[in-house]
């Protein structure tokens, strides 16, 4: 038995709410269980330094957790004058998730940057924010074809992301962290609306695992993407 009792191949709650920050071109809260993220998406009229000339846009990511998303209070990594390496690993996925289902060409010369903040964590936070952050962009998009600044197809398709696991000795859908903490092995999942893989993050924590558990792995990740897949349409439908 878990311990949210859920079913091994059954999401935790999700909702996505869109349009909560009151500056940002796209905004989005996504609540998966007890984890909350906060995803804004911001509009620059200008790229990085060494994109300058090329005619491409670019869109990349930023990622932090608040000081008291966890049990204990974690010190702003600001205070520590750097971002420490998990931080920059997470930001760099969002980024390269959110990129690969996006037209840089049609966007112009132009940068988008989609903060993802955790306000509260429960284990997978960097898949919440993939999938959160894909809505705060899709309204960014659409901010800017309201003003025709772009054209269509700047969004090629959607992208989410999802946990799995081997968490006694069975595969299990979205980790939370009583999970996580003890799993025998857990994988992270991104993959775009039309089953495309964009990434897979897969660790073995007490011993090598199975190309067949890996297989129940990835068929539960498809399961799971599919259902965020949907609920993406419904939210910005």
């Amino acid at each position: 038995m878990r311990p949210s009792k859920r079913q091994p191949d059954e999401l935790r709650p999700i909702t996505l709410e869109r349009g909560v920050s009151l500056h940002a071109e796209g905004s989005c809260l996504i609540r998966c269980g007890n984890t909350h993220v906060l995803c804004a998406a911001s509009l620059e009229e200008r790229v990085p330094p060494w994109m300058k000339g090329r005619g491409s846009g670019w869109v990349t990511a930023e990622y932090g957790m608040l000081p008291r998303s966890t049990g204990e209070r974690m010190r702003r990594e600001a205070s520590t004058g750097k971002q420490g390496g998990r931080t920059l690993e997470i930001q760099r996925l969002i980024a390269r998730s959110l990129r690969a289902v996006v037209d840089l060409k049609a966007l112009g010369e132009r940068q988008i940057t989609v903060d993802c903040d955790v306000i509260q964590a429960d284990g997978g936070t960097r898949t919440a924010a993939i999938t959160g952050a894909w809505v705060a962009l899709h309204d960014c998009i659409s901010w800017m074809k309201a003003r025709d600044m772009i054209g269509e197809g700047v969004i090629r398709d959607q992208v989410a992301a999802v946990s799995c696991g081997l968490y006694g000795g069975k595969a299990v859908l979205d980790l939370d962290y009583a999970e996580d903490s003890e799993a025998d092995a857990d994988a992270n999942f991104v993959m775009t609306g039309t089953g495309g893989i964009c990434e897979v993050q897969g660790t073995a924590e007490t011993g090598p695992f199975s190309q067949a558990q890996f297989d129940e792995l990835m068929v539960l990740a498809r399961k799971g993407i599919g259902e965020l897949v949907e609920l993406q349409k419904l939210t910005v439908g």
